[in-house]
């Protein structure tokens, strides 16, 4: 990965942390919380969980997104 790719893509990553809301989480208590989620990722049912997880990492960017546009409809209304 160049720098440029490398740096947006731990960017990126950071917000997502940040909208995770564990961003008040201490560094060793982050780091402890995704070893979690690898040891989950590394069980037997991994792919079910996987699954999981991306069912309500999805739900989140649509809400996200309904949200967005909702705001942008009011903004309009208003100009």
């Amino acid at each position: 990965m160049e720098r440029a790719a490398d740096t947006r893509h731990k960017i990126q990553l950071g917000g997502l942390v940040v909208k995770a809301g564990l961003d008040d989480l201490a560094s060793n208590e982050l780091l402890g919380a995704l070893l979690e989620i690898k040891d989950i990722l590394d069980s037997p049912d991994a792919d079910q969980n996987l699954r999981k997880f991306m069912r309500r990492g999805r739900r989140v960017f649509e809400e996200d997104e309904k949200r967005r546009e909702e705001k942008q409809q009011t903004r309009g209304d208003f100009e």
